[in-house]
């Protein structure tokens, strides 16, 4: 058994060793084999010495990330842990690379996974993009970023918001207020993401001279999208025949990303979502591209990776029984 000592003298504790160890504790499930303890900027580590030398590339990877892009995340440390060195140091470059746009007080938005980054490139390529994932991949968040980027680089002319305006299973009955105040609740998640990336008074700026658009999906009927980045979300709500109106209004020189996670449908049990039926059929068409994002891309709390796995596990006939009870 060999004992070594490393000294990470000029870092934060907490951005290395996280809240209450969490990050370390982490770092210790990943090496079994190694009995490891820390003391202020310092971990002792004991083991044979191959795991302490895979162990020892895996800290100096960590270190040099901080010090190169002056913060560390989960998904930072989760890529470190399980890959090897060379392709796992490129991966992690790769995607701190790829900022989208700047938001506010220093907030640096960028693809923080491959698929993420893997639809930022479909959008660049394609006027049409699926992003179909789970809940917290970063779908609508991405897509709102692309859009916004779109938005201050001239690109386009105005930014669309739209989702279907349908409840995640529950009735909410008659809502007061007047027609922008009954369907603020239903596109909250689409404003959250603006306040992150616009200051608020040019945010309301682009709101009043309509350079931003949020509006639920029924107010597309009948209009034609030129000039425009057009988000549709949660699109696994839309029955086929939404879809197509949705997708017959794009017009000239606009962009669209539609995101939807086919495990959330809210649509009442007799009535089918068209997201499936749209993606299988459109496949084919030069221009329009899906990206499938999972729970590796998951951008939330830890835990929301493990609650969708052990969703995905559960077999038809465990829903059934789930459902009854």
């Amino acid at each position: 058994m060999t004992e070594i000592t490393f000294n990470i003298e000029g870092i934060d504790p907490i951005d290395f060793f996280g809240v209450n160890n969490s990050r370390f504790n982490y770092i210790k499930k990943s090496f079994p084999t190694l009995r490891m303890v820390s003391r202020g900027n310092s971990i002792k580590a004991e083991g044979n010495d191959d795991d302490l030398a895979v162990f020892k590339q895996k800290v100096h990877r960590m270190v040099d990330h901080i010090e190169r892009y002056g913060r560390l995340n989960e998904e930072n440390i989760e890529t470190i842990m399980t890959t090897d060195d060379k392709n796992g140091k490129q991966k992690v470059d790769k995607i701190n690379s790829q900022v989208i746009v700047y938001g506010n007080n220093g907030l640096v938005v960028k693809a923080r996974t491959e698929n993420q980054l893997q639809m930022v490139k479909e959008s660049e390529k394609n006027d049409i993009v699926f992003a179909i994932g789970p809940a917290g991949t970063g779908k609508t968040y991405t897509a709102v970023a692309l859009a916004v980027r779109a938005l201050k680089e001239k690109n386009v002319k105005k930014i669309i918001l739209t989702r279907p305006a349908v409840e995640a299973g529950e009735s909410l009955g008659f809502l007061p207020g007047d027609l922008k105040e009954k369907i603020d609740p239903y596109l909250r998640p689409l404003y959250d993401a603006l306040d992150d990336m616009i200051p608020a008074d040019k945010l309301t700026y682009y709101m009043e001279n309509r350079g931003i658009e949020v509006a639920p999906l029924a107010f597309m009927r009948g209009r034609t999208l030129d000039h425009a980045f057009i988000i549709l979300d949660e699109a696994q709500n839309c029955t086929d025949m939404q879809l197509k109106m949705f997708l017959t209004r794009v017009g000239t020189h606009s962009k669209v990303i539609i995101t939807g996670d086919p495990t959330q449908i809210d649509l009442p049990p007799k009535i089918k979502s068209g997201l499936g039926t749209a993606i299988r059929i459109l496949q084919p068409v030069e221009g329009i591209s899906t990206v499938r994002l999972n729970e590796s891309d998951v951008v939330r709390h830890r835990l929301v990776k493990e609650i969708i796995k052990a969703y995905e596990k559960l077999t038809e006939s465990q829903r059934k029984d789930i459902d009854k009870e």
